[in-house]
């Protein structure tokens, strides 16, 4: 006999469906892995809220003491900052936390007369973490502390000698990464006991302070190019 011997069953071109079906079950299979690892991240995210910002603790005691003089930066003092994020297309904040916070306010009858607070930079971290990403950023090898230097004297009131809390909007020099400028701030104190409380928070634009912003990622997760300085400090009259 003459001509082309017939293929073998199953081989050649009837084969060529089968592969393409399973083609598109990996492909399938693969587009739900995605989106299954995507709203994974995307839930995680969701479900790790930000520290709450820095503010005077709920419970406060009946002063005691006297008021006038200079009051030292105590344990339980903290300081950070706060920037906006996103991260597949949700928002949170990233937060940052230091303890290393030192300085002191002069008081004078019901006026607060001058103060200089000092950030160690170096400690902060973000859950616990150091960050060698923000430490660049802010270039802490270089310059490895933040202050703030009270502008002018603010009064208090009477109102603040008694214990109860007080907001004021107080000015003064923030200088950090080299650069210093003048900045506005709501301060909210009171005594408690025989301490003083004194929490407050600062907008501040990476760019006026030369600050490079951390490199983003797109929709995948990037960083705002601002944030907030904030503080909690807790005082006691030096002796």
């Amino acid at each position: 006999m003459t001509g082309r011997a017939s293929p073998p069953a199953g081989s050649g071109p009837a084969r060529r469906p089968r592969k393409r079906h399973w083609l598109r079950w990996a492909l399938a299979g693969t587009a739900v892995l995605v989106v299954v690892v995507l709203g994974a991240v995307a839930a995680f995210i969701k479900l790790q809220p930000a520290p709450a910002p820095l503010a005077l603790p709920a419970a406060a005691r009946a002063p005691s003491g006297p008021l006038t003089g200079r009051w030292d930066t105590a344990p339980g003092s903290v300081a950070g900052f706060r920037v906006p994020d996103t991260a597949l297309g949700l928002g949170n904040e990233v937060v940052g936390r230091a303890q290393a916070v030192r300085g002191s306010l002069v008081i004078s009858g019901d006026r607060l007369v001058s103060g200089t607070i000092r950030v160690d930079l170096r400690a902060i971290t973000v859950n616990g973490k150091r960050q060698a990403q923000f430490a660049a950023s802010l270039g802490t090898r270089e310059y490895p502390a933040a202050t703030f230097t009270l502008g002018r004297p603010v009064p208090l009131g009477p109102a603040f000698a008694a214990g109860r809390s007080v907001t004021a909007d107080i000015t003064g020099r923030l200088t950090m990464h080299g650069v210093s400028r003048l900045v506005a701030v709501t301060l909210s104190a009171r005594r408690s006991g025989s301490v003083i409380q004194a929490a407050g928070r600062v907008p501040v634009v990476f760019a006026a302070w030369r600050i490079k912003a951390p490199a983003g990622f797109g929709f995948l997760g990037s960083l705002a190019d601002h944030g907030v300085a904030e503080f909690l400090l807790v005082l006691h009259r030096a002796i």
